[in-house]
């Protein structure tokens, strides 16, 4: 009967782990976290994507899939973030959730559309108190994170300037940083080589486009070092 089947499948959907995605994106000087409404009854209005795990399908094959269905074309970096339980409160009733980050430029993050749309992520609506712990903890980690890993160039298209790269380290470290030793620590860095390309931003001369340089490039050298 209905009854019999249907009770089952309730249990595994609240015992199979939740797949979270949090998906951030730059817009002018702010980091924006792309969230979706809640069905009506939820507690809160708005809730990181989600999903319960499916028996036949992977965490990643899973995080993946939503990511591309939430922004219309997959990101430019999605990577599990940690899991996350501890009986903090979530959509799903489930015991235990995976988090993964994702970054999309900001082109990218204008054209997403549908039920989802961005918020500033130091001016968020309430959310659900173990989304609210991922979306803390991704964001501690791309900070502790900027000095060894290129994890900023997935927040832009590919090919930039040194300024909107700035712009970018800048907006996820929190603060100011020097032109000057910026571009000193970047080159020392090997990661960015310069394209025959240039574009105008204001009233001053053209500025030069960079791309990443590929690894061959970087020799052993990884990230930017701010220094203390």
């Amino acid at each position: 009967m209905p009854a019999r089947t249907s009770a089952p499948r309730a249990r595994s959907r609240r015992t199979a782990p939740s797949i979270d995605v949090v998906i951030l994106t730059p817009r002018g000087r702010r980091l924006m976290v792309l969230l979706a409404r809640a069905p009506a009854g939820s507690r809160e209005r708005w809730q990181l994507p989600w999903r319960s795990l499916r028996p036949d399908e992977t965490i990643d094959d899973e995080a993946a899939e939503l990511s591309r269905q939430t922004l219309g074309s997959a990101p430019s970096l999605i990577e599990q973030a940690g899991a996350f339980g501890g009986g903090r409160r979530h959509p799903s009733g489930t015991a235990l959730s995976v988090a993964f980050l994702a970054l999309v430029d900001r082109q990218t993050g204008e054209e997403v559309g549908g039920k989802a749309t961005w918020h500033a992520v130091d001016d968020l609506p309430p959310l659900p108190p173990r989304q609210r712990a991922m979306l803390e903890s991704v964001r501690s980690s791309l900070s502790a994170r900027l000095d060894q890993s290129p994890i900023a160039f997935h927040l832009l298209p590919s090919t930039f300037t040194l300024t909107q790269l700035q712009e970018i380290y800048e907006l996820l470290l929190g603060r100011r940083l020097h032109k000057a030793s910026f571009r000193r620590s970047l080159h020392a860095a090997w990661l960015v080589e310069p394209t025959d390309e240039w574009r105008s931003e204001g009233r001053g001369r053209p500025a030069q486009l960079f791309r990443y340089a590929p690894k061959k490039r970087r020799g052993g050298r990884r990230g930017v070092r701010f220094g203390g």
